[in-house]
């Protein structure tokens, strides 16, 4: 015989719910929150004008094209700790080339900064991947060795990007009314998208990250997968390193030296895992978006730099422990 409690626990509705698991949503609501609270408190600062949101996504573009890398990364079990000294060195060398070679400036600067990303991408995968080094001490190690090398390539000195067409096509242009930078991050977003959720490699990356002897007994290449995923970082942060050139018509050493944890807590609180075997494109996206809105708001606010340190921290600290929590059995 069937009891009330029994029927009433046994609902359809009921049932949902309690399997809903709330964590793979935090990072959207924690975007409409932060949203709701700037727009309430700010709104008559400027904050939901047209050109501030606009500049938001401007200003997030470098930070959600590296965190399409790091979800890659992640996902396979490892981490990359160098991409902000990559967007310096690829935006450097881009810069360098382009003056060298004014004659070629828009396609020697693509290849310049792109093969400088990948080929700090290749140094990093090969340690890992091949000679078992930890990829937490690996990219530690060589996000201090480019930065150094960021710095001595042009002395401390910011080299000016002069080419109209490539500051027009990685910086101020447009197409259609939208900005250059916006199409790059929707583009990045769905090719990520599609290689990571349609294809086989998005499929063995996870299976690597999941459980790299397993991946290996059913024949996944798990050497080569590492490889392959920070060369995809390191050249996601070159690109990142000319958009910011791009942008700001100039490249310096410091590009990208702010990035590392705003680029980690948008990929992990858009619901990658530090462990491996799970990870989302369109939620390191909303995370990225999140972490730029964040910035924006509490400059907007007045607070002052140490303020907006503490508040930030605090909010991603929040965030990544509810995201991370495991959800009790």
């Amino acid at each position: 015989m069937t009891t009330p409690s029994s029927a009433k626990s046994s609902h359809p509705i009921v049932t949902s719910l309690s399997r809903l698991n709330l964590q793979q949503y935090v990072v959207y609501i924690g975007f409409v929150a932060i949203f709701l609270f700037f727009a309430i408190t700010l709104h008559d600062t400027g904050f939901l004008t047209q050109r501030n949101l606009v500049n938001i996504i401007l200003q997030t573009a470098p930070a959600t094209i590296m965190a399409i890398g790091l979800v890659f990364a992640l996902s396979a079990g490892e981490i990359d700790l160098s991409f902000g000294s990559t967007v310096a060195v690829s935006a450097l060398s881009a810069a360098m080339v382009m003056a060298a070679v004014p004659d070629l400036a828009f396609p020697l600067g693509i290849l310049a900064g792109i093969s400088a990303g990948l080929a700090i991408g290749f140094i990093n995968g090969v340690l890992v991947a091949y000679l078992r080094l930890p990829s937490f001490l690996v990219t530690l190690a060589t996000m201090g060795l480019f930065a150094g090398v960021a710095r001595s390539l042009t002395n401390l000195r910011s080299i000016p990007v002069l080419d109209g067409t490539f500051t027009g096509i990685f910086g101020s242009g447009s197409l259609f009314g939208i900005p250059s930078l916006v199409l790059w991050t929707i583009a990045a977003v769905l090719v990520g998208h599609f290689v990571y959720r349609q294809t086989r490699f998005g499929a063995h990356v996870l299976a690597t990250g999941d459980n790299p002897r397993a991946a290996m007994v059913t024949g996944i290449r798990v050497p080569r997968i590492r490889l392959i995923v920070f060369m995809i970082s390191g050249g996601m942060a070159g690109l990142a390193g000319l958009l910011y050139s791009g942008r700001l018509q100039a490249a310096k050493y410091t590009l990208g030296e702010s990035d590392l944890m705003t680029v980690i807590a948008a990929v992990i609180v858009g619901g990658t895992l530090l462990h491996g075997g799970k990870g989302t494109i369109i939620g390191a996206l909303v995370g990225s978006l999140m972490m730029g809105m964040l910035n924006n708001g509490l400059i907007l606010m007045g607070l002052s730099v140490s303020d907006q340190m503490i508040v930030r921290g605090l909010i991603i600290l929040v965030a990544v422990a509810v995201s991370l929590r495991e959800k009790a059995r």
